[in-house]
């Protein structure tokens, strides 16, 4: 291995690992990715926390991210899944919120662990007109953590990400 890898250098190429699902974040913007290491021997630990436990994309993210510090000359990498504490959507950056608002997706609202708050908004904002005057059409979208909302400014379908 080559002695200048450090946590950040692994941080930084894992910028280049992007959501299979969502390409124009990476899953260090999304949240996924919770802690890096590097052993005096040269051993990578990455830990992350998917989405959802079921997520397809899953085995995908591990792969990619294994492949990006490998790349970087690293031998061994362990990629670790941990669900405590669970993902929350409040771990999306902002810059990934603005991505995925320009992506087409609205992004959740932040809630800081309030969920029952952000149900009681029952309002999204139009990623493409930015209006609030939106309806929600169906709580399950194309994949888990989206849903499906109307524009009744812009007479557009858009997905929202969901608060979790």
């Amino acid at each position: 291995m080559n002695q200048t890898i450090t946590a950040d250098t692994i941080w930084q190429a894992l910028q280049n690992v992007k959501d299979p699902e969502i390409p124009v974040v990476s899953v260090v913007e999304m949240g996924i990715v919770r802690a890096v290491s590097v052993s005096d021997e040269g051993v990578v630990v990455i830990k992350m926390t998917p989405t959802f436990s079921g997520c397809p994309a899953l085995h995908v993210i591990q792969r990619e991210i294994e492949a990006q510090v490998k790349a970087l000359g690293v031998n061994l990498v362990t990629v670790e899944t941990t669900f405590n504490p669970p993902w929350t959507s409040d771990w999306i950056t902002d810059e990934a919120r603005e991505k995925l608002r320009q992506f087409g997706l609205a992004p959740p609202p932040k809630h800081g662990g309030n969920l029952i708050s952000v149900a009681a908004l029952d309002v999204a904002a139009c990623p493409r007109c930015n209006s609030t005057n939106t309806i929600l059409k169906n709580g399950f979208g194309p994949t888990l953590c989206r849903m499906i909302w109307y524009c009744h400014d812009c007479q557009d379908a858009f997905e929202q990400f969901k608060p979790l």
